[in-house]
Parts: structure tokens; C-alpha cells; sequence
């Protein structure tokens, strides 16, 4: 049965972060808010969180994990970025938005779309998963909180519950945060949009 937390999203409760994170060091895996929809998300380096993730999802990796990061100290950490890049990036970040590049070999091998050796990473704009970012010290291995019978994401936490209360091991009720997925913008050769979400694709002139 999954630890179910109710943070404040604005203020969120620092024993309830700490409770939350201790859980996820420990390999378990967590459903918490973002600015886009709830997320899934586990230790990076923690192999069987991550295969419980991509079972609960029913993907594989050709579907992009995403590395949630606290800043963009940490997007320079594990993704090959160039100062031209970076000025893009820092724009339109935080926010909904996922960037799709080259990861470097700080990421484990396993997490990465499997041909291109690419990943997924974003900087949310939102303030729980920033608090819970900054206390795991390192990013959060993510997807969306969507089952793979379902035509939206789950955005209500006592559904989540009642649908996933014996597949994850915390589930954070930090409030309502919508069903409209991140902006997807590939940044490997070029800027190509992927996906058209929440996120104003105008910043990169598409």
C-alpha cells in the first residue's frame, strides 16, 4: 500500500518532502506533481524502479524517459548542451517544456532511448517538485502519469490511489496541476517540435 502524502503546494511541508524522498532513495517509486500533469518517477540509477515504472506505463524505452531536474546545472551535468543551446534553455526554463538531447555519461546506458542515446530532460516550474528535487539532490527518472488504457493522464490523486495504491510506493496530493502535457522539442540537430503542449513554442521561433 502506497504512502499517500498531502503537501501544501505552496508551501510544502519539509518532514513530508524528506519522508517522500527517503522512500524513493530506498528504490521506491513515487507519483508527484508537476507543472504538466503528475509524474512517475524513481532513482536514475535504481534498475527496478525504473522497470516498474516502464510496466506501470506499459513502454519501452523507445518512449523517452525524462530526467526531472532542479535547474539548469543539472541539465549541463547530464545532457550535451552548447552555449547556443544553453541561452534556449534558460529562456524557457522552468516550465513545461521537455528537451529531447545527446545524454552524457553521467546517465545510466539503460535509461536512454536506445538507438539515438538521447533523454528526455525538463525543469519544472513547480513548487513541490522543486522541494523534492533539491532534497533527492540529484534528478528524478520520470514520465507521465498516464496508463496506457486511458486517452488523458491521470490528474487526480484519490484516483491514483484508488487505481495504483499497490504499484507505487508514494503518491503526493499536491493539488490539481492538469492533464495538458509539456511542449516536446527535440534539440539534437537543430529545433524540432515533437509535441505541441503547455509549454509557448514560440520561445524557439516555431
Amino acid at each position: 500500500m502506497a504512502q499517500f502524502l498531502a503537501i501544501h503546494p505552496e508551501n510544502p511541508q519539509e518532514r513530508l518532502i524528506k519522508q517522500a524522498v527517503e522512500i524513493v532513495k530506498n528504490g521506491g517509486v513515487i507519483v508527484y506533481p508537476t507543472d504538466s500533469c503528475y509524474a512517475l518517477g524513481c532513482m536514475m540509477g535504481n534498475k527496478a524502479a525504473m522497470e516498474r515504472i516502464l510496466s506501470i506505463r506499459q513502454i519501452d524505452l523507445k518512449h523517452h524517459l525524462t530526467l526531472m531536474c532542479a535547474d539548469l546545472r543539472d541539465l549541463g551535468t547530464y545532457a550535451k548542451v552548447d552555449n547556443s543551446q544553453f541561452r534556449q534553455l534558460k529562456a524557457a526554463t522552468p516550465g513545461s517544456y521537455t528537451f529531447i538531447l545527446q545524454a552524457t555519461k553521467e546517465v545510466p546506458n539503460r535509461t536512454l532511448h536506445p538507438k539515438r542515446k538521447t533523454i528526455g530532460l525538463r525543469v519544472p516550474d513547480n513548487i513541490i517538485a522543486r522541494a523534492l528535487l533539491a532534497e533527492l539532490g540529484e534528478p528524478l527518472l520520470s514520465c507521465t502519469m498516464m496508463l496506457p488504457e486511458d486517452e488523458e493522464p491521470l490528474t487526480d490523486p484519490y484516483e491514483i490511489r484508488d487505481r495504483l495504491d499497490h504499484v507505487v510506493d508514494v503518491i503526493i496530493d499536491g493539488g490539481w496541476c492538469g492533464t495538458e502535457p509539456t511542449t516536446v522539442i527535440d534539440m539534437t540537430d537543430g529545433v524540432e517540435l515533437v509535441r505541441q503542449g503547455k509549454g509557448d513554442i514560440a520561445l524557439f521561433g516555431l
